[in-house]
């Protein structure tokens, strides 16, 4: 049967004309129809108007976007805010700190700056020789480059966000042109961060392109990934003290089941536990402000308003919000406000000065619960979908009060194996393994230091890697604080870890550590340097990390502390010295 091509009656011609087609087309064949097609196109393109020629792109606006990061949250947001940039039509530049030439910046036309302040004021270990190169006497002029500076922090530190503040001032002095307020970000960083980005960026689009639509994402709306906002429950399969009963510090062994959760993880990178307040605490605390019967406040008070952080800010704010006159006083006097912090906590503040406050005056007063995060002590090589964790209880008292840590206190005390807790992933990129297997590496680590160490070695063993392995760990007691010793001697045995010294401080008259142990096997640090080594530092932060830092200036200078000092920043710009400290 033939079949024939008919035009449809809705067709833009007269009733005669259709059908004169269908006689036309219905008998065409194929071959007939397609020449017929493109010769009507021809006949329309050579009679249209010439097209007129295209307008030349236009010139995108330059933006570098420099970050110095330590835990990795201002290099998150670094990479946010480059692809908002992009999308927005700039031609964006991300530039870690660690990589920066600061005679360079002076050809910058727009700078945004994030950075994060680690410890008592310090910047991140990455970024301290850029610091230095900034406040020497000798730093280049920025005349004529705009920029705007987003600090992160901890308002719990009294030099909160003291390097965004240093690089705001110092940029301005310089000749620097600033083109946003500084904005300082405390814990809840995210939401302000993001409004502050946007705003830049918004500013500095030119006025023609202000309105145009640079980019559309079509997708399917999909469930939110495991993260900070979207915690999973895992359930804990395995919770035990690693000290004896005499040991002065306990430090517990959890073992979390991720199974179905998707979380995967590498050696290197800690687990964020989302912790609920000790429930006593959120009494006390209800009670002082007059809301002890309160469901609402008891709820954001558990698990949402941080009540163990007391901070200057919150003393200032408590002051305003009261009008009380003492409180004020005492709110106004930097050096009163230092001594009142020293060792309390909220609680003590409102005790001290009592008032009756409504649930959305003392939520609005408390910052957010942040989540505590732990270096995750195994690989994924060898525990599947488990995630272990080496936990020191924080337990102490002061000004009569006893005291515990939110998250380790609550491991401790109100978990059991059985229970769950919330948690996610954050990934430390800037604690890797070398990507060779022939790189010695070099292990230091004091206390629960230990963990990220653990995983290594558990990698190293899945991977059937021996031998080129240091391991420098130190504690109080040998007999009652040697974290993991069974596994660190069978890997030890085995020739997984190659050699490991110990520095347990108590276990002689004069106090021994792990710096003790570099200063005496220098010779052999240095050869291992010599060879490419890479060197690892985790734990204690204020004192620890600091006389290890100073000691590695002793031996790479041979007690020339300019020149150990350049060895030093040498190491970590080469990426052969990294950091994990808390």
């Amino acid at each position: 049967m033939t079949r024939t091509t008919a035009l449809p009656r809705t067709a833009p011609f007269a009733p005669e004309d259709i059908s004169a087609l269908d006689q036309v087309i219905g008998r065409a064949s194929a071959v007939q129809r397609a020449w017929l097609t493109g010769f009507l196109a021809g006949i329309d393109a050579a009679n249209s108007e010439v097209a007129p020629p295209a307008a030349a792109p236009a010139v995108k606006t330059k933006l570098t976007i420099l970050y110095g990061t330590e835990s990795g949250n201002a290099e998150a947001l670094a990479g946010a805010a480059r692809r908002d940039a992009q999308k927005r039509g700039f031609a964006p530049r991300l530039l870690d700190m660690a990589d920066a030439d600061l005679a360079t910046l002076k050809d910058t036309v727009n700078l945004l700056v994030i950075a994060s302040t680690w410890g008592e004021g310090e910047p991140p270990q990455r970024a301290a020789p850029f610091m230095r190169a900034l406040m020497a006497e000798g730093a280049p002029t920025l005349d004529g480059v705009n920029f705007a500076v987003l600090a992160l922090g901890d308002s719990s530190y009294a030099q909160f966000c003291e390097t965004g503040k240093q690089i705001d001032a110092r940029f301005e002095a310089l000749g620097g042109v600033r083109i946003a307020e500084r904005l300082d970000c405390d814990l809840d960083y995210e939401t302000p961060a993001a409004g502050f980005i946007a705003s830049l960026l918004e500013k500095l689009t030119p006025a023609a392109d202000a309105g145009s639509v640079i980019h559309v994402d079509f997708h399917r709306a999909e469930a939110e990934p495991v993260g900070k906002t979207a915690p999973f429950v895992a359930e804990i399969a395995a919770l035990h003290a690693i000290t004896s009963s005499r040991s002065s510090s306990e430090t517990l062994h959890l073992e979390l089941d991720l199974t179905g959760s998707g979380i995967a993880y590498q050696p290197g990178d800690t687990l964020g536990i989302a912790p609920e307040n000790d429930p006593a605490l959120v009494g006390a605390v209800l009670r002082a402000t007059g809301l002890f019967d309160d469901s609402a406040a008891h709820s954001a008070l558990t698990r949402e308003r941080d009540i163990t952080t007391l901070s200057g800010k919150l003393i200032q704010d408590y002051a305003a919000l009261t009008g009380d006159t003492n409180l004020a006083t005492l709110a106004a006097d930097a050096e009163a406000r230092g001594r009142f912090i020293a060792g309390r906590q909220p609680i003590d503040l409102f005790e001290t000065y009592p008032h009756t406050l409504t649930t959305a005056e003392l939520t609005t007063l408390l910052r957010k619960l942040p989540p505590r995060y732990y270096s995750i002590a195994s690989s994924q090589r060898l525990v599947g979908e488990a995630a272990h964790l080496a936990i020191a209880k924080v337990a102490y008292e002061s000004q009569g009060r006893a005291r515990l840590g939110v998250a380790s206190g609550m491991i401790a005390e109100r978990r059991k194996t059985g229970g769950s807790v919330n948690v996610h992933v954050k990934a430390n990129p800037h604690f890797r393994l070398p990507e060779s297997a022939e790189t010695p590496i070099v292990m230091i680590g004091a206390g629960t230091g230990i963990a990220p160490y653990r995983a290594f070695l558990q990698e190293r063993e899945a991977l059937g890697i021996a031998g080129k392995s240091w391991l420098i760990f130190g504690h109080r007691h040998f007999l009652h604080d040697f974290l993991y010793q069974l596994d660190i001697q069978d890997w030890l045995k085995s020739g997984v870890l190659g050699r490991l010294d110990l520095a347990f401080s108590r276990d002689q008259p004069e106090k021994r550590y792990v710096q003790h142990v570099l200063w005496n096997q220098r010779h052999h640090l240095r050869a291992q340097l010599d060879q490419g080594a890479t060197l690892y530092l985790c734990g204690d932060a204020k004192a620890m990390a600091r006389d290890v830092d100073a000691t590695l200036v002793r031996i790479l200078g041979k007690d020339d502390a300019d020149r150990g000092q350049h060895e030093l920043d040498a190491l970590i710009a080469a990426g052969r010295y990294k950091k994990d400290v808390y």
